[in-house]
């Protein structure tokens, strides 16, 4: 089924009434900022791998960062659960003090 012109002024109309003039340039906005970050994070996804952060990871043994930081403080006996890397590293160097 395929919508004609007439189909699309009602809709519009419709949009019109249950949103406002005002709310719907925020709606297209809010919609077309999602639909980017979508885009950029499928680009991040499916692009290919940066040959730095591969070999340095193979360095770590396989590991990022966040998940050797994680397991140094379960080690030490820190609950790294709501807390950014940063913080619990800070955290790790007080308990080695």
């Amino acid at each position: 089924m395929r919508f004609g012109t007439f189909e699309i002024m009602i809709l519009i109309a419709i949009f019109f009434l249950l949103f406002g003039a005002e709310r719907l340039p925020k709606l297209a906005r809010a919609a077309g900022q999602s639909k980017g970050e979508f885009q950029k994070g499928l680009s991040e996804v499916t692009g290919a791998p940066s040959s730095t952060n591969t070999e340095a990871d193979l360095d770590a043994g396989g590991k990022t960062e966040a998940v050797d930081i994680a397991q140094k403080a379960e080690a030490a006996g820190i609950d790294p659960s709501g807390k950014t890397t940063e913080e619990v590293a800070e955290e790790i160097a007080a308990a080695e003090e």
